[in-house]
């Protein structure tokens, strides 16, 4: 299920592992039943108010201790769960169950440059079956474009 402000949308996925493949990640294939609303609008107004801070905007346990998300961090626990969707999709294999367990640490990284994307550093806990598991994920967007994964490392590895 995916959830679309106040209601759920339902939604199928077909998940194929390549054999023998430890740094392919899996074929992936999603059925939406019915329409998930357009974002275009919020991702804009997002996009906007962090490209006219006057600091980069820097958020820390997202979620909190009680699992509540602050609503002007929503949009950034959002970009944090595609992030790491890359992260457990890259490192995952059949047998694991990887998921973001909390956004420990963010930091905009703004670029001068008008035509590249906001970049986002994010220190995210990604939790497997008895461990959490440290990850640093640098992650770029733009609301056109989407968001793309530049840099992602496990606390203390090196660049993946």
């Amino acid at each position: 299920d995916v959830l679309d402000k106040d209601r759920t949308v339902n939604c199928t996925a077909e998940v194929l592992y390549h054999l023998g493949s430890k740094t392919s990640a899996p074929d992936v294939q999603v059925t939406v039943q019915g329409e998930l609303r357009s974002t275009e609008e919020a991702d804009q107004e997002f996009y906007n108010r962090i490209r006219s801070l006057e600091k980069e905007l820097v958020a820390e346990n997202i979620p909190d201790s009680h699992g509540n998300v602050p609503p002007e961090l929503e949009p950034i626990h959002r970009l944090a769960w595609v992030a790491s969707g890359y992260v457990i999709w890259q490192n995952s294999t059949e047998n694991t169950k990887f998921h973001l367990a909390q956004v420990k640490h963010v930091k905009q990284v703004v670029s001068y440059q008008q035509e590249q994307d906001p970049t986002g550093v994010a220190d995210c806990a990604v939790c497997a079956p008895q461990e959490v598991l440290p990850w640093e994920v640098t992650l770029l967007w733009h609301p056109q474009r989407g968001a793309r994964v530049a840099q992602s490392r496990a606390a203390g590895a090196g660049s993946s």
